[in-house]
């Protein structure tokens, strides 16, 4: 899923080759200067600038294209179809199409040529050029380049794959491999090679082969009286570990063009990728000061600000936000002055409205992390840690988002409950963090699924080395780490291999505030007046099935009410509470007599405890809500889903807590076997204690 769709997309014609273009924000009487985001090498398709459209897009104009030969833009069949000149045309023909009369050019790698040839041939159309990694023939190739041609027989190591004979002979995707190995040395840079080697996968080794040939080098001299040429303002992003083309290029290009020039110590080819955020705020500064545009700023000294806080509550479900508003209360009581503002998505904010919350306007900037969730499920199947790994651009859309908010706002303190964008991004640009942060989750460690076999491992292992070597390097990050649940509620399991244990590094990078629940279970009072007041009839059993606030679930609760009659012939008393949640239409479900469907139920707890019986899905929220209640219950792990299966688990077992059954494995006959069981079952649960929320707040105060 992306994390923007185009306002307008369509095709134009130049030279006999047809480009797909794509435009965001398409009101040209808005005043917004025009950002085109160049292609590059005819490698890869304008997808690789998915991390940067989103956030350019919400302060800019924004057209991308696809290259000759990639994405949606056709081959031209032959070298001579791949020229600079004619990039640089396709450049004009797509400003022509898109009614673009000057654009601010940003270029990737070769798409810094064609960036500054059009600055120098037609500056009236260029308002100026952000050059990212330039490939110009203003350096020589790297030593490690030398002496392998792309023409004949080569061996197949190294920079001898690129090669024409290599790619066209069965080694295209090997080369890819390579390749964008080299573009994107940075550790832990397993997504960005992915994608790119992905993309690679999209283009026809022969047209690989055409555009290899086709391009033209200008000669040094040439190149160097065109940079010369250029008037309008450049800037020259570079890693000086760019191990595609030399880094001195960089240096020689800023200094014909009189640019800005941005090193990236420790960088690569690929810095748009690897330092989105850098790069984002990099080419917005730039685009603010060739084009300023009237602001207005205001400026409260510290001691007359009001104490802010910024709570984030993860989207995926509504269990984050249901223990978020308690803790929330709780830190209110200590300081009776604090202002919270929530940054989140549907289905959250249907639960902070009715707490009389306040959501911040910025959060109708948020890509939404629970359609992402929703997309990439099956039946009862979703592959968590993949799922999270494809949503990397939503994350960096929301991250930026974020960004934009506390740079408008002074705020005193973050609260991130499993945001994993502003964890992440924070650790990886420490300068932008100017408040306190706390971090709250409840599972530690990315675990693999056995599907995933020893990819999946090797990635899993990278991700938790990531992020231990992040902590260890810049613990000032997090102010606070907050564990919702106790040490003996981690899983035994490691990192991965020569990594630690996952309880022994979380008992010395957390503190534990128990687990929250949102609600204190002892308050809740006699069962008999409970039911009765939610509207049960005397001498009924009732089952609630529920699947939490994701549409993940609409397979298991179609499941259960297939089982639902079969159960009611063996217990003829029994009622069925079925409830869909905020994202499944409850009009999509079948009906049945005795079976209640509803939406969104924003008293679930008091229902939850007040049942019989109640089946549900692997989610710690719900099942800990249930355990808390002593009632009974009956829970589907989603397929693939590591912590439900392993994290969820672990702690329900710990707790004594509910009956585990295989969705994959369990007929409508076994679901309601099951439900007759479980009406007769007694819990007998290990306590939850109620001051979760309380000890969590407390832990927070101190940051006020």
């Amino acid at each position: 899923m992306r994390a923007r769709e185009p306002d307008r997309e369509g095709t134009v014609e130049n030279n006999g080759v047809t480009l797909h273009f794509e435009v965001f924000g398409d009101d040209k009487s808005s005043g917004c200067p025009t950002v085109l985001l160049l292609p590059t090498w005819s490698i890869i398709r304008s997808r690789f600038w998915k991390l940067q459209v989103p956030f350019l897009a919400r302060h800019f104009r924004v057209v991308t294209f696809d290259g000759r030969g990639t994405g949606g833009s056709d081959s031209p069949g032959n070298s001579e179809g791949y020229a600079v000149t004619e990039f640089a045309a396709d450049t004009l023909a797509v400003m022509d199409a898109t009614g673009t009369d000057r654009a601010a050019l940003v270029g990737l790698s070769l798409g810094a040529l064609w960036g500054i040839r059009l600055a120098a041939e037609s500056p009236e159309r260029v308002l100026g050029v952000v050059c990212i990694g330039p490939a110009v023939p203003l350096a020589p190739v790297l030593p490690e380049r030398l002496g392998h041609p792309f023409t004949g027989p080569a061996p197949a190591e190294g920079w001898g794959k690129y090669n024409r004979d290599y790619w066209l002979g069965g080694g295209y995707a090997d080369f890819l491999s390579f390749f964008f190995g080299r573009m994107f040395t940075e550790a832990h840079s397993t997504k960005q090679i992915e994608d790119t080697v992905g993309w690679g996968t999209e283009v026809a080794p022969k047209d690989l082969v055409n555009a290899t040939e086709g391009l033209e080098w200008p000669r040094s001299n040439d190149f160097r009286a065109m940079c010369e040429r250029v008037t309008v303002p450049v800037l020259v992003i570079h890693g000086d570990e760019d191990a595609i083309r030399n880094p001195t290029a960089a240096l020689a290009l800023a200094e014909l063009t009189h640019a800005r020039l941005v090193t990236i110590e420790g960088g690569g080819h690929g810095p748009q990728g690897r330092d989105p955020v850098l790069v984002n705020l990099l080419i917005k500064q730039f685009v603010d000061t060739v084009v300023p545009r009237p602001t207005r700023t205001k400026y409260s000294r510290p001691l007359r600000r009001p104490r802010r806080v910024l709570y984030l509550s993860s989207p995926i479900g509504l269990g984050h936000a249901r223990r978020d508003i308690a803790v929330a209360s709780r830190l209110r009581d200590l300081h009776p002055d604090v202002q919270i503002d929530w940054l989140a998505q549907h289905p959250v904010t249907t639960l902070l409205a009715e707490s009389g919350e306040r959501v911040h306007p910025g959060s109708s900037w948020l890509a939404s992390e629970s359609a992402h969730i929703e997309a990439e499920a099956g039946e009862h199947d979703l592959h968590a840690f993949q799922a999270i790994r494809r949503m990397d651009e939503i994350l960096m859309n929301n991250f930026m988002v974020f960004h934009d908010v506390v740079s408008q706002t002074p705020y005193d303190l973050v609260i991130g409950d499993e945001a994993w964008d502003v964890d992440y991004y924070l650790h990886e640009n420490p300068e932008l963090k100017r408040f306190s942060f706390a971090w709250m989750t409840d599972f530690v460690g990315w675990l693999p699924m056995a599907s995933g076999g020893a990819a999946e491992q090797a990635l899993t292992a990278d991700y938790n080395a990531e992020m231990i070597e992040q902590r260890a390097r810049l613990g000032r990050i997090r102010d606070r780490s907050i564990f919702v649940g106790d040490p003996d509620d981690i899983v035994p399991d490691g990192f991965g291999p020569g990594l630690p244990g996952i309880r022994s590094w979380t008992e010395d990078n957390f503190d534990f505030a128990g687990y929250i629940t949102g609600f204190d279970a002892g308050a809740i009072g006699d069962k008999t007046e409970l039911r009765a007041k939610l509207g049960y009839r005397q001498g009924e059993r009732v089952c609630v099935v529920t699947v939490g606030g994701s549409g993940v679930g609409g397979s298991l609760l179609r499941r259960v009410m297939e089982a639902a009659p079969l159960a009611q012939r063996l217990v003829p008393e029994l009622r069925f509470l079925v409830v869909a949640g905020p994202r499944i239409d409850p009009g999509s479900l079948p009906r049945s007599p005795a079976t209640d469907i509803r939406g969104y139920v924003s008293d679930l707890y008091l229902h939850l405890a007040a049942c019989d019986l109640a089946v549900v899905q692997g989610g710690l929220t719900t099942c800990m809500e249930l355990t808390a209640s002593s009632t009974p219950f009956i829970y589907f792990p989603l397929a693939n889903h590591f912590e439900q299966t392993f994290h969820v688990a672990y702690r329900l077992d710990r707790h004594n807590a509910g009956r585990r059954m295989d969705y994959g494995t369990s007929t409508p006959d076994d679901i309601a076997q099951a439900i007759v069981d479980g009406l007769d079952s007694t819990a007998r649960y290990r306590a939850v204690p109620s001051d979760g929320a309380t000890r969590a707040a407390a832990m927070l105060a101190d940051l006020l």
